[in-house]
């Protein structure tokens, strides 16, 4: 079957979840974090996934936002730093600017002018996805960003993947879907969705029943996979 669409989730994959920590880490006002910013930033995305399978389960949703705000205040009472207001605001207004990774302009463009439609499917609220998609400049090589508000539950929701098809059309087995996330990648492949996992930390197989049909360092075999599919 041949690949028509490109799905993307945003942070981890083409966003890097780890920027505000980082650099945060590197202004002289925030000291304490300096050696401890790569624990946090864990720690902090950790929570912030846990809380939206959690929440999920509970038939509690609430936003991306206010989730990602609960997973900060989890990591920075962990990590000691649950006293410094200044430090987390800093934190929370960094992770709106969110850098995208190096290859994710090239890697979209070359799927653009191949002709494949292309797209984010996210956790994320929709202001949020707006404002990392217009910080790393890259909304005109996307047809869409799509987030699970307009279905109030998180990703592995079927619900949610259902959006790519109801937005799009075509065949499951039409879209390629890529997340960093091997659970999102493995759940995906079993909804039907021929499935890309971006194994950046180079971590275990998730135990599921579904597994990924490409497990990539980075995302610039994209366009090709896509291609060859």
């Amino acid at each position: 079957m041949t690949i028509k669409t490109c799905i993307f989730d945003a942070y981890g994959t083409l966003f890097d979840v780890t920027a505000a920590a980082r650099q945060a880490a590197a202004e002289p006002e925030f000291p304490a974090l300096a050696s401890t910013w790569a624990t946090l930033a864990r720690d902090w995305r950790n929570k912030q996934l846990q809380y939206t399978w959690l929440r999920a389960v509970t038939g509690d949703h609430a936003d991306f936002w206010q989730v990602t705000q609960e997973g900060l205040d989890w990591a920075l009472e962990a990590a000691d730093l649950g006293a410094d207001p200044a430090l987390r605001q800093r934190l929370l207004d960094l992770y709106w600017n969110l850098a995208a990774y190096a290859e994710v302009p090239a890697m979209l463009r070359a799927l653009k002018d191949a002709g494949y439609q292309t797209g984010i499917l996210s956790n994320g609220s929709p202001d949020m996805l707006s404002g990392a998609v217009n910080s790393a400049g890259i909304g005109d090589l996307l047809d869409d960003v799509l987030s699970v508000e307009s279905v109030g539950i998180f990703k592995p929701a079927a619900a949610v993947y259902d959006l790519v098809g109801q937005r799009f059309g075509g065949t499951k087995a039409e879209v390629l879907f890529v997340s960093s996330n091997g659970w999102d990648a493995g759940c995906a492949a079993r909804y039907g969705f021929t499935t890309a996992w971006v194994n950046r930390a180079q971590e275990p197989m998730d135990r599921l029943p579904g597994r990924p049909d490409h497990i990539l360092a980075d995302l610039s075999p994209i366009p090709q996979i896509a291609a060859t599919r």
